[in-house]
């Protein structure tokens, strides 16, 4: 530290998420503290602050822009640009001036947020004059990206400009002391959004009376459905299985499980069960759905059946908390405000004309949402052997998009457009790589205009002009197909193959370069052979891999209808493995439901390849044993056979050893042969052992599969780096022993936790694909 008590003069550039979350006034206060002088303001780059004072205190001030910044804030970067003696025109004292908007714009759009805990007090207190205002918020909460339109993060830039503040409002705002002050969504109930309820019949309440009615249509039964902060929510009471099962009739989603919102921490634990790690993730800013360990008998079975999770939650909005304040209201139903296959509402127009094929009432407002974001889902994983829990994104959005993922280089400015399913967007800026919230699945021209626009959205906001577009090489993807959007021009165009994209993202999350093995396991995506592959071990980096083992091909009998009736996937199993169809069904009794007719025409066309692609899926062999034990032989949701697969353990982590796999050549390509699996489960099955340990004996055969190809591979190609992808690594058995099976094997094994395994996080790796492939052509003489 300088003893020199000459007054100095420092600039200083602050980068990362410092607008919206009350920056500008700290670095006041702190000012203040260090009996400093000058000015602060917000620019398109981040903070920029100009101080004046002695060298110990200026150095003290620049330590604590980062050390004691606000909670929300994330500071990346604190840069001195330039230090001088501080000259004649010292400022009189230290002011926080109008926002820059000039420059390039890289500050980072801060997520949307909870409720923060002055706020809450603030809406329950009779004398405040907040009391039950349904928007209120501050500096330290609310709502950002979802209301945001431009940057820098001011008021005339986000969809409150349409509410002009009252006096009381303006002064808070103006106020540097205050915890208002430029906070963007500020407003009471004389100047900002009110709430309206609407029936089915048209008639309409508003403010008070709105929220009142909607709790008593909640707690006689009723559905509800809840405008919030990225979109629409259908609600119902979640102790009500009468309602539970309306929702789901109304809803055709008879299995898949619901989310529930719980009133505070500790009726979130008369629910599930709770670690230290999982109270922090459930009460963090962002507010996700943590899926956790259900206490059973609490809630009705059909709100998550046949499953140990239940996704739970904390409010989010304050409208949750009055709503949830009420008496016998303590824990709702919360699932995504759509007609089953579309995204969810986030117009009211919408809501209102699509939402009442659902809901009974529809409770709204009218501060507009700018861009849709669903709720955040993630899991944490505890085990002894892992040197931390494992923090897992099963859908990555509200509260943590749009964050950059910081990928240790510089990357080429283009968008990447991700997969078909679970699709996300990339804009890729520097070293940064932004990955936009959940979009959803492009079956329709509804999503798929929800993936363009969210794509131009982004580019927008940091004021990108893309060099090319980046887009999976599946020639059926929407996303490939269209090809309509910035970066569009074919010789601006660059394809990716689907798992080497998954590797890539595993690598880019966590900055690693050379040659990495990337196991990369998913349902479906198109190969460099034009077969479909998922189950992989790819050999390689960003530039290029090897293809160096896969699963055993099966036959997908009828394309993609074997992804909603996984019995057909049971069935080539068992056909592969047995040779003939009346030994298959011997072997399983739960491919009895078949008819004659039905296995004569499987077997056709497995043997002739009529409407039966080979697929080498990982995804599939789950679907296909699922199906065989009688677990799920036609699914409603995606993956709903494995997961109920993997629910029967119950997140037991124990392996227990019992089945292999074999390995032998498929072609020039070493193949990880199932059959010897499927003949053991089979036996098994006949010597009556239960579905437990043949489950638990299954994912232990793909665990030890998996170890044993990673250490031949070491052997023969020297490479002890290990990144694990795709979606099937979201099953928690499966991540978590292959990851300490092979940590104590001494290898560096890497999985995700920045984006989703699943192609939610497709589009960072096409960006790192992409890049690299253009740059070794550049490098070509």
């Amino acid at each position: 530290m300088h003893q020199n008590t000459v007054a100095e003069r420092w600039t200083i550039r602050v980068v990362g998420v410092v607008q919206g979350v009350g920056y500008r006034p700290f670095v006041y206060r702190l000012a203040h503290e260090c009996a400093l002088t000058g000015w602060v303001r917000n620019d398109p780059e981040g903070v920029l602050t100009e101080v004046v004072g002695a060298g110990p205190a200026l150095e003290r001030f620049a330590r604590d822009l980062k050390a004691a910044a606000p909670e929300l804030a994330r500071v990346d970067d604190v840069r001195v640009l330039h230090r001088a003696p501080a000259g004649a025109d010292v400022p009189a004292a230290f002011t926080i001036v109008q926002s820059g908007h000039e420059g390039r714009r890289s500050a980072l759009v801060p997520a949307d947020t909870h409720v923060c805990a002055d706020c809450q007090r603030e809406l329950r207190d009779p004398s405040d004059r907040r009391h039950r205002y349904p928007f209120i918020n501050c500096t330290n909460c609310g709502p950002r990206y979802s209301i945001v339109r431009a940057l820098p993060y001011d008021r005339a830039q986000t969809t409150m400009v349409a509410f002009t503040m009252c006096p009381d409002c303006q002064r808070e705002y103006d106020d540097p002391a205050d915890r208002r002050y430029h906070a963007q969504p500020n407003a009471c109930a004389v100047c900002g959004p009110q709430l309206t309820l609407t029936d089915a019949a048209g008639e309409s309440l508003t403010g008070e009376q709105a929220l009142r009615r909607c709790a008593q249509a909640l707690a006689d039964g009723a559905i509800a459905a809840i405008k919030s902060v990225g979109g629409f929510h259908l609600a119902v009471d979640a102790t009500n299985a009468d309602a539970v099962a309306l929702l789901r009739k109304r809803k055709r989603r008879d299995s898949k499980p619901f989310a529930v919102m719980a009133r505070d921490m500790a009726t979130a634990e008369r629910l599930v069960r709770l670690s230290d790690s999982e109270r922090a993730v459930l009460s963090s800013p962002a507010r996700p759905i943590l899926l956790a360990r259900k206490h059973e008998g609490v809630l009705p079975e059909a709100v998550a059946p046949r499953n140990p999770n239940l996704g739970v939650m904390l409010p989010s909005a304050p409208h949750h908390h009055l709503l949830l304040d009420e008496p016998g209201l303590e824990t709702l139903v919360m699932t995504s405000g759509n007609i089953s296959g579309y995204p969810i509402a986030y117009r009211n127009e919408d809501a209102l004309a699509q939402l009442f094929a659902v809901a009974d009432v529809i409770l709204y407002h009218d501060r507009d949402i700018e861009i849709r974001v669903d709720d955040s889902v993630v899991r944490l994983s505890e085990h002894p052997g892992l040197e931390e829990p494992l923090f897992t994104f099963i859908r990555r959005a509200r509260g943590y998009a749009p964050y950059p993922v910081n990928v240790g280089r510089e990357v080429a400015t283009c968008v990447a457009y991700g997969a078909e399913l679970k699709t996300t967007v990339a804009v890729a800026a520097g070293s940064q790589v932004f990955v936009s919230q959940h979009i959803g699945d492009l079956k329709n021209d509804e999503t798929y205009a929800s993936h363009r626009r969210t794509a131009e959205h982004l580019a927008a906001l940091y004021e990108r002009t893309p060099e090319f577009g980046v887009y999976d090489m599946h020639p059926q993807f929407r996303s490939t197909r269209a090809g309509g959007g910035v970066g569009s021009d074919p010789a601006q165009t660059v394809y990716v193959q689907h798992h080497h994209a998954h590797m890539a993202s595993c690598m880019a999350e966590h900055q690693l370069t050379g040659t990495t093995l990337g196991v990369i396991f998913d349902g479906a995506g198109y190969g460099t052979d034009g077969t479909i592959w998922g189950g992989e071990f790819l050999l390689g980096d960003f530039a290029g891999v090897e293809r160096v083992t896969h699963l055993r091909p099966l036959p997908l009998i009828g394309g993609d209808r074997a992804v909603r009736e996984p019995i057909r996937a049971g069935f080539a199993l068992a056909l592969d493995a047995f040779g003939a169809s009346e030994y298959a069904v011997e072997a399983f009794p739960a491919l009895s439901v078949l008819t004659s007719d039905e296995r004569h025409v499987y077997t056709t066309m497995a043997r002739r390849g009529v409407n039966a692609p080979l697929v080498s899926s990982m995804g599939r062999l789950f679907d296909g044993i699922a199906a065989l034990v009688g677990v799920c032989g036609r699914a409603e949701y995606e993956a709903q056979g494995p997961i109920e697969l993997e629910g029967l353990l119950g997140r037991d982590m124990r392996a227990e050893p019992g089945y292999r796999f074999a390995f032998d050549l498929w072609g020039e390509v070493l193949q990880m042969d199932p059959r010897p699996v499927v003949r053991a489960v089979a036996a098994d099955l006949a010597a009556g052992v239960d579905l437990v340990t043949i489950s638990r004996r299954f994912h232990s055969a793909v665990v030890a599969a998996v170890r044993k190809r990673c250490l031949v591979l070491r052997e023969e190609a020297g490479v002890n780096q290990v990144v694990l992808s795709g979606g099937v690594f979201l099953n928690e058995f499966l991540l978590v022993n292959c990851m300490t099976t092979l940590r104590a094997d001494g290898f560096d094994v890497r999985c995700h936790r920045q984006v989703p395994t699943n192609d939610g996080g497709i589009a960072l790796g096409q960006v790192m694909v992409a890049d690299a492939v253009r740059a070794a052509g550049r490098q070509r003489p």
